[in-house]
C-alpha cells in the first residue's frame, strides 16, 4: 500500500488515477457503491459474500461485505476527491492523519483477479456443497459448536454421516445437510 501525503507532498504525486480506500457508513458499502458507480472517471470495487448461517429459525442467506465497512474506488483525487468523500454512503476517504492511502494496482489487480469480471459489486458465495473428508461444523442441536469429518453422503435423504469425536471416542452420526456448515471453502457465484 502506497501513502501519499495529500497535504505536504505536491499535488503531482496525487494527480492521475489511484485506487483509494473509502469508509462507508455502517452497513451501507453495496449503496456507496451504487452511488459512485455513474460517477464519471471514478471506478469502484465493493466486493460481496453470500454465506448461509443457521438460526433460530434454521439456516438462512446472508449478503455481507467482504470488508465491512470499506469499498475500493479508482479516481484522480486531485479532481474528484470532494464528490467522492460526499457522495451518499461514503463516509471518508482512508487516511492517518493528513496522509491518504493509496493501495496499490497489484493489490488491487490480484483482488480483482479473484472475481473475474462479475462488475463492480461482484458476490464470493461460501460453498454450500459437502463431500466425503470435508471439515464441517455442526451449526445446531446437542452438538452444536463441534468441529467433525464428513465420512459419507447419503443421496436422496439429504443428510450426511460424520465422525464425531465425543468423550475420548470416535462415533458415527447421522445428520441432516441444513445442520452442519462445511469450513473453509468459497467458490464464485455469476
Amino acid at each position: 500500500m502506497a501513502v501519499v501525503s495529500s497535504g505536504s507532498q505536491s499535488p503531482s504525486i496525487l494527480d492521475g488515477l489511484q485506487w483509494y480506500c473509502l469508509r462507508s457508513h455502517p452497513k451501507r458499502e453495496h449503496f456507496a457503491a451504487a452511488t459512485l458507480q455513474p460517477v464519471p472517471g471514478v471506478e469502484v470495487f465493493c466486493p460481496r459474500i453470500r454465506f448461509r448461517k443457521v438460526t433460530r429459525r434454521g439456516p438462512v442467506w446472508f449478503l455481507e461485505a467482504m470488508f465491512p465497512g470499506y469499498l475500493f474506488a479508482r479516481f484522480d483525487y486531485v479532481h474528484l476527491h470532494a464528490l467522492v468523500e460526499h457522495a451518499s454512503g461514503v463516509s471518508g476517504i482512508l487516511h492517518f492523519g493528513k496522509r491518504v492511502v493509496a493501495v496499490g494496482d497489484d493489490v488491487m489487480g490480484s483482488l480483482r483477479a479473484r472475481f473475474g469480471n462479475s462488475g463492480h459489486i461482484p458476490i464470493i458465495e461460501i460453498d454450500p456443497s459437502i463431500r466425503v473428508g470435508d471439515p464441517v461444523n455442526i451449526a445446531e442441536g446437542a452438538f452444536s459448536g463441534l468441529e467433525s469429518v464428513v465420512t459419507q453422503v447419503l443421496s436422496g435423504k439429504d443428510r450426511v454421516r460424520i465422525l464425531i469425536d465425543f468423550l475420548g471416542r470416535q462415533v458415527e452420526a447421522e445428520l441432516g445437510k441444513m445442520s452442519i456448515v462445511r469450513l473453509g471453502s468459497a467458490r464464485e457465484t455469476l
